[in-house]
């Protein structure tokens, strides 16, 4: 592999979440990247767990133990981004807090991701992506009026306002070092990122354009032409069409465009026209609409599974997913006219490299069998 970021050293903390995910992402763009688990396990994992993709090596340490804790302190050493997801505090009490890191290598980029940020009156809390995005304002929207707000998925802190706000902040950080020549602390806050997410409905609030009310307005569902409705077999199409002429193109598919309907944006109007469409919408299968629509500009798409996805002939044209140690995931991205970085490797075996990064990190044969038989796991 080579990408855009091919020569740029990435040493990652195991973590679960939006640490893995950042460092797959920078792994995606060409980054080696060398995964520090912790010795004995700790970090939750999955038999398939696509997010480790792409890592140059795996090794297990003990980071309470000195021994450990000095090969993570090398690995910094020689590296541009180090990322990490405990609480904080925790990689302080190791001693390899920013401090101690920064004097090893003083262009370091210490990237950290939290759920509440490394200070504040919740920094030190559990927490999980449902409430990061309760307290951000960015789970109230999400729903209809009469149902709690349901989660959707772990998409918007976690990965969206989590691991890529990281991926953004340390990138950032590198270019500024190209101009100071010196590294710097990132922190990264999934509730921060996931409330930077919400800024175009702050503009609306603030422009009158967008109410508290859950299910009301343009791109909450209240809208009949922004929202899924049933098909005839039970399966589901979106509905896009906020411009003019693309309502145009709804209507006409759906052999709408002469009846007598409330205008577009005539509120008063909505149930009545979102009664109607979802009437003419049970009339045919999902894909029987996705090939009547297919070619226009009425902005309707089949809802595909996680397992469809995949097959979606346009999916399949762009190289939409690809298919690693036997996994079918999505394919890197963005995509990059001259630096591809190409089709990631499958996941290192959990501390499988130890004897290949501590040969690499200058440790002779005798110190690495004691390692070995110490505070790092591996073979």
């Amino acid at each position: 592999m080579t990408g855009p970021l091919h020569g740029i050293a990435v040493v990652e903390v195991g973590s679960i979440g939006p640490g893995p995910f950042a460092a797959m992402v920078l792994a995606d763009l060409g980054a080696t990247v060398t995964r520090v688990e912790r010795k004995g396990g700790g970090a939750a994992v999955v038999p398939h767990d696509a997010m480790l993709r792409g890592r140059h090596a795996s090794i297990a340490v003990d980071l309470k133990d000195s021994a450990g804790l000095e090969v993570l302190l090398r690995l910094v050493a020689g590296s541009d981004i180090l990322i990490e997801g405990f609480r904080p505090g925790v990689m302080e009490r190791l001693g390899a807090g920013p401090v101690e890191c920064l004097e090893r290598n003083r262009r370091l980029v210490y990237g950290r991701i939290t759920g509440w940020g490394q200070k504040g009156p919740r920094a030190t809390e559990a927490g999980h992506d449902i409430g990061y995005i309760a307290a951000a304002g960015a789970l109230h929207p999400i729903g209809t009026p009469d149902s709690p707000p349901p989660p959707p998925l772990n998409l918007v802190a976690d990965f969206g306002g989590g691991g890529m706000l990281l991926v953004a902040g340390v990138l950032a950080a590198l270019v500024e070092r190209s101009a100071s020549g010196h590294g710097q602390v990132v922190d990264a806050a999934m509730v921060d990122g996931a409330a930077l997410l919400t800024t175009m409905f702050h503009g609306l609030m603030a422009s009158g354009l967008w109410t508290a009310d859950r299910g009301s307005n343009l791109l909450d569902g209240g809208a009949p032409f922004y929202r899924c409705y049933p098909t005839a077999d039970g399966r589901f199409v979106s509905v896009g069409a906020l411009e003019p002429q693309f309502y145009a193109a709804l209507l006409a598919g759906l052999g709408l465009a002469a009846e007598n309907l409330p205008a577009q944006y005539d509120r008063e109007g909505w149930p009545l026209v979102a009664s109607r469409f979802a009437e003419v919408f049970t009339t045919k299968t999902r894909d029987e609409w996705a090939l009547l629509f297919a070619g226009t500009d009425a902005c309707v798409a089949p809802v595909l599974s996680l397992a469809e996805a995949p097959t979606d002939g346009h999916a399949v044209d762009r190289g939409a997913f690809v298919e690693v140690d036997c996994v079918v995931q999505p394919a890197p991205a963005p995509r990059f006219s001259r630096s591809e970085a190409g089709v990631p490797g499958p996941p290192r075996p959990e501390g499988g490299d130890a004897r290949e990064v501590l040969a690499r990190l200058g440790y002779t044969d005798d110190e690495v069998a004691e390692l070995l038989a110490g505070p790092v796991g591996g073979a």
